[in-house]
C-alpha cells in the first residue's frame, strides 16, 4: 500500500503526507526536494526503517519493516542501508579509522578485517593522512567524508543521505558529493537524497517533489504510478 504519515496536536489529527508510492531501483540515484515541513525527513526515516508509517508498508529487499521486531530492524539496517546527516554524527572520543570500523564491528567481524575494509575506503576518500586523527582533528569536509565512509563500509544496498552537504561551503560540498556519486557508482548502492541544493539534483537520476498528496515527478504532473 502507498505510504502516509500522520501525528496527532492536541487531539487534532495532522497528515504530514499521504498517497507516497517510490521504488528505488539497485545503483539508482533519486533526489526528493520540497519545502520545509513536507515530511522529506520524515520520509527518510520511514524508507530506514527508524519510524513506521500511520498507513503502508515499506520493503526492504522485498521484506516488509512491519514483519520484524526492533532487533530485527536493527539488523536489517546494518545489512542493506547506509545513513548520512547533514551533522556527521561521529563519535568525537574516536579517531576517523575507528568511526568507520564501527559498523562492520556490529557484525563480529576479525579486527584485522575491519580495520583493513575501513582503511581502503578512507584511503580512497583521500583521508590516507588523517586516519588516526579524532573527529575535532578534522574539517568539517573531512568528517563528512569520514561519515560518508561509514556509511559506505558495510557496502548497503542503499544510502539515504539527509541535506549531506547542507553544512558545508560550494567547493568543499560539490567535492564531498563527487565522492559520494563516485562511490555510488563503484558498489552499485542506491542513493537517496533530500536536499535544497539544485545543483545536486542535477546530478541525479530522478528528482521528485515530495508534497502532502505524495510525490511528484519535479518538473511534471501528478503521477503516483512506481515513480
Amino acid at each position: 500500500r502507498v505510504l502516509s504519515k500522520a501525528f496527532t496536536d492536541a487531539g487534532t489529527p495532522v497528515t504530514i503526507f499521504h498517497d507516497v508510492n517510490l521504488q528505488i531501483a539497485a545503483g539508482e540515484r533519486v533526489a526528493i526536494i520540497g519545502r520545509s515541513g513536507a515530511g522529506k525527513s520524515t520520509l527518510l526515516q520511514l524508507l530506514g526503517g527508524l519510524d513506521l508509517p500511520t498507513n503502508g508498508d515499506v520493503l526492504l529487499n522485498g521484506k516488509n519493516y512491519r514483519h520484524y521486531n526492533e532487533k530485527q530492524r536493527c539488523r536489517a539496517r546494518n545489512e542493506s542501508l547506509g545513513f548520512i546527516y547533514q551533522l556527521h554524527h561521529l563519535l568525537p572520543e574516536f579517531t576517523a579509522l575507528e568511526n568507520v570500523c564501527m559498523p562492520l564491528l556490529l557484525r563480529k567481524l576479525s579486527i584485522t578485517t575491519v580495520r583493513r575494509q575501513a582503511r581502503l575506503l578512507l584511503e580512497q576518500a583521500g583521508l590516507a593522512a588523517r586516519l588516526m586523527h579524532k573527529v575535532s582533528q578534522l574539517s568539517s569536509g573531512e568528517r563528512q567524508r569520514v561519515a560518508i565512509c561509514r556509511a559506505l563500509v558495510t557496502r548497503p544496498d542503499c544510502v539515504l543521505a539527509d541535506e549531506p552537504t547542507g553544512n558545508l561551503d560550494r567547493q568543499t560540498a560539490t567535492q564531498v558529493f563527487a565522492m559520494m556519486l563516485k562511490l555510488n557508482r563503484q558498489f552499485n548502492t542506491s542513493l537517496v537524497i533530500v536536499t535544497h541544493d539544485h545543483s545536486l539534483t542535477t546530478q541525479m537520476d530522478r528528482v521528485l517533489h515530495l508534497q502532502e498528496s505524495g510525490l511528484v515527478v519535479d518538473g511534471h504532473s501528478n503521477d503516483h504510478h512506481k515513480i
